[in-house]
């Protein structure tokens, strides 16, 4: 039976774990570590040490086949993958293939975006000079899902949505975005509503392939799900139940 352990600060590993259960069957594993919310403004340093400590905590408490580093920031910030560790980056290549109008948008946290770590990933993908990529701060629209807006206000957000993309993808004619928080997808049918002729590219779905690939021998007979979170699980509680999650939080913490 497959273990899977999947965490970030808060809500966005949902968008990955929906992806997994679609495709395989495995015992979940879910950690929010809301005592560091939001990983989108902090420093490299910083980030460095939580993502240690989450990895130890996770092995010692559940000694999981895998886990999935659920968001983009320090993925992006850390060289953290291994056999055993999954990470999410921007699918620029999916990006590239998808674009007609070759101008890519990459939505991420601050942090992210102004990370060595994307520029690196960036030159990895070596594009030929008519692809440009531009790096959009999405903080703003994360916390819309964080607090749980994009059920309760979606007028809001959609006003939000419109600031903080509408100038940056008519000037620059991008026409594909890669949602490159694990809480944007969350905001997906409101991104294309507001955005109808833009490729919005989740890449929860390539996370969810390369895991059926290194447990499609050790599924289990049906999905089952844990969720743990640090700091105060009342609160964090109180943002399933927005998004009609009902299953029981568990306190846990460094």
């Amino acid at each position: 039976m497959a273990k899977i352990a999947i965490f970030d600060s808060g809500l966005g590993s949902l968008s990955i774990i929906k992806a997994i259960q679609k495709v395989s069957q495995s015992e979940i594993i879910y950690f929010a570590d809301q005592q560091n919310y939001p990983y989108g403004n902090k420093s490299q340093a910083q980030i460095s040490k939580i993502i240690q400590k989450s990895i130890k905590l996770l092995e010692e408490k559940f000694s999981p086949d895998i886990i999935v580093v659920a968001s983009n920031t320090p993925s992006l910030m850390l060289n953290i993958t291994t056999k055993r560790i999954i990470d999410v980056k921007p699918p620029l290549k999916e990006a590239a293939r998808i674009s007609k109008t070759k101008q890519i948008g990459i939505l991420a946290t601050k942090s992210a975006i102004n990370s060595k770590g994307l520029i690196q990933h960036i030159k990895k993908n070596n594009f030929s000079k008519k692809i440009n990529i531009f790096k959009i701060n999405g903080s703003g629209l994360v916390e819309l899902v964080e607090s749980g807006k994009f059920i309760s206000n979606k007028k809001f957000c959609q006003k939000i949505i419109k600031n903080v993309l509408s100038d940056i993808l008519f000037q620059n004619n991008i026409d594909t975005i890669t949602l490159s928080s694990t809480h944007l997808p969350f905001l997906n049918s409101l991104l294309k509503k507001q955005f109808p002729k833009i490729n919005f590219i989740d890449p929860s779905e390539n996370v969810a392939r390369k895991i059926l690939l290194l447990i499609k021998n050790k599924q289990s007979k049906k999905n089952s799900l844990k969720i743990f979170a640090s700091g105060d699980i009342e609160i964090f509680q109180n943002k399933l139940d927005k998004i009609r999650i009902k299953n029981k939080v568990n306190f846990l913490s460094f």
